[in-house]
């Protein structure tokens, strides 16, 4: 049996409907599982329970401090050999974002991931046209970023998850591999004339002071997280493109653009803040 972990997150519950969708037989975890779902709550050391699991799907659980994210993962994949898992795909971040504020934690994971003992297979996966989209800030008729004009090799998150799903389908396959799964570039100007409206840059000063003062419901580490996504774009270091997601998918990228427009109308106005910046990376 295949379990993924964080199974009610975007990405966990996308990975499961698509091993579902293969035929696959799995199941999801969660600290507030569903029906037919495992609890697995990744604080609860003492109640992680993987038994019966041949094919463990590790959703990074970034949603906090990097003490926190290594120690959750950590008592996971002890659990995991423990319980006599086979084989661990763990979803962690494309190589070229080592200099992004929530790097740190996915690369500490990778290494307990290769020293676990456990087979396994990385998705380095990249940032999310839903992401790109979504941080997009309307300001009267248009839109704002401190992206300038950086692009991002976006990658539609329902692609990351049909990744997912068919190394897990088969992962002996895939054993010992890293996969880096990028998109393609696009910039905010390009979102912007895709919904008919103007996009203006803004400083990063000015960007992190509107996440510090202006946006509320961030925790405290999510406003260096952000702005370390904003000059990763700006500068240039995220819009390499590389063949590993359309190789391992076998067919072509959803539109990445298309994603993060879509992406963007969502956060107009009538969102509320917190719905614009929370839930976008998981």
């Amino acid at each position: 049996m295949i379990l993924v972990t964080g199974a009610n997150g975007n990405l966990g519950s996308a990975t499961l409907a698509a091993l579902r969708a293969r035929g696959a037989v799995a199941t999801g975890g969660s600290r507030t599982p569903g029906e037919g779902m495992r609890r697995l709550d990744f604080d609860d050391h003492g109640g992680l329970d993987l038994a019966g699991v041949s094919t463990l799907v590790l959703i990074s659980a970034g949603y906090a401090e990097d003490d926190q994210v290594v120690g959750r993962h950590a008592a996971v994949l002890d659990a995991a050999v423990r319980d006599g898992v086979h084989h661990v795909v763990y979803t962690s971040l494309t190589g070229v974002g080592d200099h992004l504020g929530f790097a740190l934690a996915h690369r500490a994971t990778e290494r307990l991931v290769r020293t676990s003992g456990l087979p396994w297979t990385i998705l380095r996966n990249g940032l999310y046209a839903e992401l790109f989209g979504g941080l997009l800030i309307w300001a009267g008729s248009g839109v704002e970023s401190a992206f300038g004009d950086g692009a991002l090799a976006a990658v539609a998150r329902e692609d990351l998850a049909d990744a997912a799903a068919i190394v897990a389908a088969n992962p002996t396959r895939h054993s010992g591999r890293v996969y880096d799964l990028v998109g393609t570039p696009i910039t905010a100007r390009q979102v912007a004339d895709r919904l008919g409206v103007p996009h203006r840059t803004i400083s990063l000063a000015e960007y992190r002071r509107r996440l510090l003062h202006e946006t509320p419901g961030l925790l405290p580490f999510q406003p260096p997280m952000l702005a370390s996504i904003a000059t990763g774009i700006r500068h240039g270091f995220l819009d390499g493109t590389a063949p590993g997601l359309t190789d391992l998918l076998d067919r072509p990228a959803r539109d990445a653009l298309a994603t993060a427009a879509a992406a963007a109308t969502a956060t107009r106005p009538e969102a509320s803040t917190s719905a614009r910046t929370s839930g976008l990376l998981w």
